[in-house]
């Protein structure tokens, strides 16, 4: 029989760390920081670049990067599917493209490996990793989402699942409706990953979606919803893991809203002084979400100034490489422009003689 006083005692522990409790390594941790240094990193340069007349155009992933390196982290990174939006460079670094490819994305040099410089920045498409590519239009990646998430289920038996990225904007849209409308009737295999940065470009959320509370519109195609703070990777990877394991199981789809922060305008082409204030801004700059994991880190004896010193200085490299290689890279050459859009001939030919 235990006594009193060593109940009171194990009531009265303080709980481990949450990175402790999921069963994280400090390697696993520094390997989450790294990315999200390098998303940061990498996008200031863009933006820098875009400033200087070097970059046509930046739509910015800044205070979403610790919601989408959880997310990764979360999932089964070597054979899951995912069909990101252009918000997803965090995701995209953490599923193998290189600092060099997104680079060459944002000059369009013909060896970036989304589109051979044919799509604007932020149109991701990486078929190595199960990356489906990315459209324009707002919403319809969820509809892309769940047709391979119903493969999934007949071929594969739930073994691989899909997750799919948008922001809060894109839960207004009818084909955001309907995909989580099929894939709750059919169980399927697919994470509805919502990053709530509370401005669909220059609309508010209070404008955007009634109530507010993008997980409770869950409970009406009747799958989880669950919100979580998405400056907070611990909790993005603790939400997206139990979803995951949920979905492989055959329980069907979840959706995941996380709140995030937009650090800059909407994309370079927006001037957000029209519709934020400057306290409004400088709030969001004091929940910055590389600060807080940088502290965290601090905080429980995983990094300290030098390892951390020493992660910047191999990002600076990495970044500082990146640009001159994509900068000097060959563009792409008009005789290309057709290149896997449509069929030549002496394909069309090679197909029917295998019919």
């Amino acid at each position: 029989m235990v006594s009193t006083a060593k109940r009171h005692a194990a009531k009265d522990a303080p709980a481990p760390p949450l990175h402790e409790a999921l069963g994280l390594s400090a390697e696993t941790l520094l390997d989450m920081y790294y990315y999200i240094v390098l998303a940061r990193k990498l996008d200031e340069r863009m933006w820098q670049l875009n400033r200087q007349g070097k970059a046509a155009f930046v739509i910015s992933c800044q205070g979403q990067e610790a919601a989408q390196i959880g997310t990764a982290f979360g999932m089964a990174r070597e054979k899951d599917w995912y069909v990101p939006y252009y918000r997803d460079l965090g995701l995209m670094l953490c599923l193998g493209q290189t600092p060099r490819q997104i680079m060459l994305s944002l000059f369009a040099r013909a060896e970036e490996p989304n589109s051979g410089g044919r799509q604007m920045p932020g149109h991701y498409g990486f078929h190595k990793s199960h990356v489906l590519t990315t459209g324009s239009p707002v919403g319809t990646q969820f509809l892309h989402a769940v047709g391979v998430g119903l493969a999934n289920k007949l071929m594969r038996q739930n073994a691989e699942i899909v997750a799919a990225f948008g922001g809060e904007g894109a839960t207004s849209e009818g084909d955001w409706h309907e995909a989580m409308n099929f894939a709750a009737i059919h169980k399927l295999p697919v994470l509805f990953i919502i990053e709530n940065n509370h401005y669909a470009i220059s609309v508010p959320l209070e404008l955007q979606v009634g109530g507010q509370n993008l997980a409770a519109r869950a409970a009406g195609y009747g799958m989880p919803g669950v919100a979580v703070n998405g400056l907070n990777p611990l909790e993005c990877y603790q939400a997206v893991k139990a979803a995951a394991d949920r979905a492989r199981a055959g329980d069907g789809p979840t959706l995941i809203e996380m709140k995030c922060i937009r650090l800059t305008a909407h994309s370079s082409d927006d001037n957000d002084r029209t519709y934020r204030t400057k306290e409004d801004k400088e709030a969001d700059r004091q929940r910055d979400p590389v600060a807080f994991f940088q502290h965290y880190l601090h905080e429980h004896g995983i990094l300290d100034e030098a390892k951390d010193a020493l992660v910047r200085k191999r990002i600076d490299e990495e970044v500082e490489d990146a640009t001159n290689y994509a900068e000097t890279a060959p563009a792409p050459v008009a005789e290309d422009l057709m290149k896997h859009v449509y069929a030549t001939p002496e394909e069309v030919a090679e197909w029917r003689s295998k019919l």
